[in-house]
């Protein structure tokens, strides 16, 4: 059993508490380290071996979006984008994806739908996480409208 060490970016305290919860509530995975804002992220990443990283998108200082922009051009840390902005059929769940998340959640289904979530985490960490096919016509129609 691999544990896979994950990073919950979000400035809720309690959506950071919330997290910790359901994902540790899995025995192969573990809270690497819980941050309030991208600055306090990096840090973090600094000093603790990652495999996923949850992201919020909303954040005080720099959003999640462009945390996520900055993320991919320095390292290959699976990005998991969890806020109600990117639910099923939100413009930006389509950003997020083309910005390079390995996928996103509607982080107010997380207690509830918590074994879809955890699968989410493992499949990223593993590199194996695969869009669905609404998930593909969106960013195929983000990508037409770009041109």
């Amino acid at each position: 059993m691999r544990i896979v060490r994950v990073l919950v970016v979000d400035d809720s305290v309690t959506i950071r508490a919330m997290m910790r919860q359901v994902l540790e509530s899995d025995p192969e995975i573990r809270i690497a380290g819980l941050a309030g804002s991208a600055d306090e992220a990096d840090r973090m990443l600094e000093d603790h071996l990652v495999d996923v990283i949850t992201l919020d998108v909303e954040m005080p200082g720099r959003s999640g979006l462009d945390y996520l922009r900055d993320l991919r051009k320095r390292r290959p840390t699976p990005v998991i984008m969890l806020s109600s902005y990117t639910a099923r059929g939100e413009e930006m769940r389509a950003k997020a994806l083309l910005e390079g998340a390995s996928g996103c959640f509607n982080k107010a289904n997380a207690m509830r739908e918590k074994d879809r979530l955890i699968q989410l985490v493992k499949d990223a960490a593993h590199r194996e996480a695969r869009l669905d096919r609404d998930d593909s016509a969106a960013l195929e129609a983000m990508r037409a409208a770009a041109e």
